[in-house]
């Protein structure tokens, strides 16, 4: 097997900078699984699997009753098995995939909102710092990434694949970053994947929320391949036998067991034209007045579809989502992370949960789809609501620290 990852590991591994120690080996999944008796602790340890393969590991995530929603305990696991698995010279490549119909439906907001109901905030704040501390590792991962995004994969579901190497979409994908609608901006990384895409489609996805299906994944480089679902298991099955570190090798596997296929008439890239234009303006009025008058001059389900989804948004959060896109624009993965940390312990903060917890309420807890925003109009949000969303914490409130020096962005 090439020794390229191996040996680019075991420099940095020399270095000793901020890294976990090398576990060596193969082991079962259970040596990996913190030690407890308590069987909270137990189901825990189950919400993160591994599969071994030849040369592989896969992490499975696993709850599949919640959409594998991510909770700290799933991110935590994550970061022990990639950080072991990366310094393993016998593993030369990481895979992660869904348990049931979803990929990840992105964080645990349900829980969030419990935690903020009780007063833990610290618990809110240990699950972005885990988090976004994995996504980083994902992100300047020494060894290939093949992500799996066979169902549901929103919010922070594209946090934890979008920065790895590839990501196969399906026939059952269905991508978006809701936050928004339940008054939160998109994080994980949103603001650095969706600011580099064509044009000014990442503002749209932002602010609309909109479902995106693989083929629209593939044609927009949100994923890098495509299967058909009932097809994956070929694909895993030539997987299984690479011995390889070799990107070139697993993409060639990858595109050879994968599906070619084409946007449809409905597809998102007929409609670039028309969001490039209303999506590229200064301000969510001018963007959404912009989107009434396409909305009248097309009578098209897509852009009539938009505009109610911009309406029916939290004001502050589009306007805080849109510059947060803006902003991650011009940033580096960790640049990004590291505000995105900021404005999600600004927004669970007390000045601003209101807007987090109403939205979660109204859509998912008591489901009755009429939250009440504050401030309850675009008119209403002002400049310096805006800055105190991206105001530096507090001086007893650390902000995010990541390991920069010892590992440097890919992308």
């Amino acid at each position: 097997m090439p020794t390229l990852a191996a040996a680019a590991a075991a420099a940095r591994r020399a270095g000793g900078a901020l890294r976990y120690a090398v576990l060596g080996g193969v082991r079962s999944l259970s040596s990996l699984q913190p030690s407890s008796s308590s069987s909270a602790a137990a189901a825990a340890s189950e919400e993160v699997l591994v599969e071994g393969k030849a040369s592989a590991r896969a992490a499975v995530l696993n709850r599949p009753g919640h959409l594998n929603a991510l909770t700290t305990t799933m991110g935590a696991r994550l970061n022990k098995f990639y950080m072991s698995w990366e310094d393993n010279p016998d593993i030369g490549f990481v895979m992660m995939k869904g348990s049931g119909r979803a990929f990840c439906a992105g964080g645990d907001v349900v829980r969030l909102h419990q935690l903020i109901s009780e007063g833990k905030l610290d618990e809110c704040k240990d699950f972005f710092k885990t988090l976004y501390s994995f996504i980083y590792v994902l992100g300047t991962y020494l060894k290939p990434h093949v992500a799996i995004l066979d169902g549901v994969t929103m919010g922070g579901g594209g946090g934890v694949s979008i920065p790895g190497t590839f990501r196969i979409a399906t026939d059952r994908t269905v991508f978006a970053t809701p936050e928004v609608h339940i008054g939160f901006h998109p994080d994980a990384a949103a603001s650095f994947y969706l600011s580099h895409l064509t044009g000014h489609v990442g503002e749209y996805l932002a602010l609309t929320g909109e479902k995106l299906n693989g083929v629209d994944m593939i044609a927009l480089g949100l994923a890098t391949h495509y299967s058909m679902s009932d097809r994956l298991n070929l694909v895993d099955e030539r997987l299984a036998t690479l011995l390889t570190d070799d990107p070139s090798v697993i993409d060639t596997s990858l595109t050879h067991y994968g599906d070619l296929v084409y946007p449809d008439k409905s597809s998102i890239v007929h409609r670039l034209e028309v969001i490039d234009k209303c999506f590229s303006l200064e301000t969510v009025e001018e963007i959404v007045d912009a989107m009434e008058i396409e909305a009248a001059r097309l009578n098209e389900d897509w852009s009539t579809l938009a505009l109610k989804r911009l309406k029916e948004a939290s004001p502050l959060a589009l306007k805080v989502s849109l510059r947060s896109i803006r902003e991650g624009r011009y940033q580096t993965l960790d640049e990004c992370l590291v505000r995105e940390y900021r404005m999600s312990i600004n927004g669970i903060s007390e000045k601003f949960s209101h807007e987090f917890r109403e939205g979660v309420r109204a859509r998912l807890v008591e489901k009755d789809l009429a939250p009440k925003w504050d401030p309850p109009a675009l008119e209403y949000v002002s400049a310096d609501m805006v800055d105190s969303y991206f105001a530096p914490l507090g001086e007893f409130e650390p902000e995010l620290t990541l390991p920069t020096e010892s590992r440097e962005a890919f992308v």
